[in-house]
């Protein structure tokens, strides 16, 4: 496997997981324009690679991710008054490329594992919300308090939206609300809350070893399936789902499954 080589992010594959740890300790992991590229990058670069069946995504030193970097807007504050006619917006710009990442990252094939432990605000909140597991601590801080600062969870409110629903989304986004892991649990926008970093460790352990059993291509059809619901006519997803699920249950991987419930033994997959 080739990643790319990162500045702001530390990255390191352990059996069938990719683990990405973002890395600006000193800013408590903010979303700088470098880190989004770069997640981009590493997302883009694994996509094809059916040996990573997992993505472990957590922030250094305590925090998952603060939200935006401010260095970037003051960045692209300064960057505003050069601006030649007909430039792009470089508030756009900067918005824009966290917007595609987080798109771009909530349809991996791989299982998206998120450890949020600190803080959780703004593009960290989304990152959340993207999910395909997201496991916290109890102490965790969560938010979203773009609106307390003039501004709006522009790229992340549909996340939001599609996380938590319409209704708990207009109150979080529209009161800047500020709440713990206990409370992310109870919205759904965590699966399992934890009182220790220990707990929290063992959590991530047994979610790994979860998506190890799982049959790897199998997986990937299942989670793009579950992403097309709503953006396909349902009789065309079906009759597409009827179709996949027919090649699998022919295929090895089909094949495999049922010959190892029959010999009462592990999967080959499961190694």
């Amino acid at each position: 496997m080739n990643l790319p080589k990162t500045e702001t992010l530390l990255l390191e594959q352990k059996d069938h997981a990719l683990h990405i740890t973002l890395n600006r300790p000193k800013a408590r992991n903010a979303m700088s324009l470098q880190m989004v590229n770069e997640l981009m990058s590493v997302f883009e670069s694994i996509e094809s690679d059916e040996t990573i069946r997992a993505v472990v995504l957590r922030g250094s030193e305590g925090y998952f991710c603060a939200g935006g970097d401010i260095k970037d807007m003051a960045g692209a504050r300064a960057a505003l008054g050069n601006k030649a006619e007909g430039d792009e917006d470089p508030f756009f710009t900067l918005n824009r490329a966290f917007g595609r990442m987080i798109t771009y990252a909530n349809q991996i094939p791989q299982v998206l594992i998120v450890v949020t432990e600190g803080a959780v605000l703004g593009g960290g909140f989304g990152l959340a919300c993207i999910s395909d597991v997201a496991l916290s601590l109890n102490t965790t801080k969560f938010g979203l308090p773009e609106t307390g600062l003039g501004i709006l969870p522009a790229q992340i409110a549909p996340f939001v939206v599609t996380r938590i629903g319409l209704t708990q989304a207009r109150r979080l986004a529209l009161l800047g609300a500020r709440f713990d892991g206990n409370e992310a649990l109870r919205l759904g926008i965590v699966h399992e809350c934890h009182d220790s970093i220990e707990s929290l460790d063992a959590a991530l352990d047994t979610a790994l070893l979860q998506v190890k059993r799982c049959a790897p291509k199998a997986n990937r059809l299942t989670k793009k399936l579950i992403l097309a619901v709503g953006q396909e006519p349902l009789e065309t997803l079906l009759d597409s789902a009827a179709k996949s699920f027919a090649e699998s249950v022919q295929g090895a991987e089909g094949q495999e499954g049922t010959m190892a419930f029959i010999q009462k033994r592990d999967p080959s997959w499961f190694k």
